[in-house]
């Protein structure tokens, strides 16, 4: 069964936020729209270059009123380590959630049984709490946080625009469709 169009499950974690230890729960992920990305495992090698890529676009995410949590299955005192001792992860001002029992990955169905680890999912959920895209990469697949930013402001423009949808490679201002019957066959 998809996850589009589901609640976020219950859960209680930890974070690494701005030099701190914070909680998050599902409540945090209510009342605004929020980007929920799985990685692996701090210390490799695909991830810091995500995570990076998506601390050099975080502003333009914070603009939309996004907020973004990174999640793995290690815990908040290793992100703590990780962010302390490299430069890429240094970057990073979302949180950092970890995910030592792997609730959050079962969760969002990304976890790897076999090797305590995620998938690498990316998930957008709007302030109802409701996941409105899901996508799962193979690990070795690392991920474009420019396409991520556009993909939510399609789903932001679709949620506030009742009757219209987003057509292939949308961008903000681009005409969007108004799904009719007029339109069979004509596009």
């Amino acid at each position: 069964m998809s996850l589009i169009n589901t609640e976020v499950k219950p859960f209680k974690a930890t974070a690494y936020h701005n030099g701190k230890f914070v909680p998050v729960t599902e409540a945090d992920l209510k009342g605004k729209w929020s980007v929920v990305v799985f990685y692996p495992a701090d210390f490799t090698f695909v991830c810091p270059t995500e995570l990076g890529d998506l601390a050099d676009n975080y502003a333009e995410f914070q603009k939309l009123g996004v907020e973004i949590y990174g999640v793995s299955t290690d815990t908040h005192f290793t992100h703590k380590a990780w962010h302390d001792t490299s430069d890429t992860i240094a970057k990073v001002q979302y949180p950092l959630v970890g995910d030592p029992t792997a609730t959050l990955a079962r969760n969002f169905d990304v976890l790897i049984e076999e090797e305590g680890l995620a998938l690498r999912g990316t998930f957008v959920i709007n302030p109802e709490g409701q996941i409105k895209l899901c996508e799962i990469h193979d690990n070795g697949i690392g991920r474009d946080a420019s396409e991520l930013l556009r993909k939510v402001k399609a789903a932001q423009y679709v949620a506030s625009h009742p009757g219209e949808v987003c057509p292939a490679k949308w961008t903000e201002g681009a005409e969007t469709l108004k799904p009719s019957l007029d339109l069979v066959g004509k596009i």
